[in-house]
């Protein structure tokens, strides 16, 4: 898998992750690693099962990070019942500090098929969470309400449809220490239909008041949304900009072009993207000495067998 799909996390909150194995032998110090939790395909003991045996044979207490991979041991089942056991044992988990729902590949279910449920609970449990992912689609039934968190610095959501709502839930949350900041709005196919208007609060700036990073990608309405951003207050208060894996067009790179200055910035993500390389050069003319990370420009697509099929472009990540 490449960095613009989905991959494995290998670290987590700066710490390698380690999956334990039953026949592993000895564990490594439960504050060293980013611990994966995986239900192997067709083992029969569930996830419930692997879930006590993690909590008997590691001292939660000082777990720092954990991520949880696929949960089913047959066909793919809903992620509530995984909610329901961090949140019946968050006490155990004093020092955790980060936390990723979903580490799942196309491999083993694509992103739009994980059958995944209203997190607000994970977080309501956890007060002391500094850094939480979640890979997941609308259509999948990912949801968040708002909230206050005091001590989360990043939020990530990878999606290949992110709903509006929680959008907007992300939006309305109170979280005066957060720094960074990913949503992947993916495809209206698989249930992403957040808008401009949704992130409008967030982009007026002052609705997170440390945030240094953000993240607006994966996006159908990528040149809508650069747009919004060319005359967004947020980006005086940024360090890094990511308008990635979307699908930005010489529209969108006008518009950033006649908007504010972007060279405060120490790194502008543009990979994914559908920019000519005229307009790509005058973006990073304009932006120095920030560091555009652009790569090769992605084709439009269009059926080769199909003479009246009109070229389309795809975001990164949707199915």
């Amino acid at each position: 898998m490449t960095y613009l799909g989905i991959e494995h996390l290998e670290r987590f909150h700066g710490l390698p992750v380690h999956t334990p194995e039953p026949s592993s032998g000895a564990l490594p110090a439960a504050d060293s690693v980013a611990w994966r939790l995986v239900c192997d395909y067709g083992e029969n003991a569930g996830f419930a099962a692997l879930w006590e045996q993690f909590l008997e044979s590691v001292d939660t207490t000082r777990v720092r990070a954990l991520v949880i991979g696929s949960w089913w041991n047959d066909e793919y089942t809903p992620f509530e019942p995984v909610v329901e056991l961090i949140v019946a044992h968050a006490d155990r988990f004093p020092a955790l500090r980060a936390l990723f729902l979903a580490d799942v590949v196309g491999e083993e279910c694509e992103v739009s098929w994980l059958k995944m449920c209203d997190i607000t609970p994970v977080l309501e449990a956890l007060p002391s969470l500094e850094e939480f992912g979640v890979r997941g689609c609308g259509q999948g039934g990912l949801a968040l309400r708002p909230l206050r968190h005091a001590a989360l610095k990043s939020l990530r959501f990878e999606s290949g449809g992110l709903p509006g709502a929680l959008v907007r839930a992300v939006v309305a949350s109170e979280l005066p220490a957060l720094e960074r900041l990913n949503l992947w709005f993916g495809s209206t196919w698989y249930g992403g239909d957040a808008t401009v208007e949704d992130i409008r609060p967030l982009l007026s700036g002052g609705v997170f008041p440390r945030l240094r990073h953000l993240g607006l990608q994966n996006s159908e309405i990528q040149d809508e949304i650069a747009a919004a951003v060319g005359s967004a207050p947020v980006v005086a208060q940024l360090e890094t900009l990511a308008l990635s894996m979307g699908t930005l067009s010489d529209t969108g790179g006008e518009a950033l072009l006649n908007g504010q200055p972007l060279n405060h910035l120490s790194t502008l993500d543009l990979r994914h993207h559908y920019l000519t390389e005229p307009v790509l050069d005058r973006i990073r003319t304009a932006c120095a000495p920030a560091a555009v990370e652009a790569g090769e420009a992605e084709d439009d697509y269009a059926d080769p067998d199909d003479e009246d099929d009109e070229p389309e472009r795809y975001v990164a990540v949707s199915e």
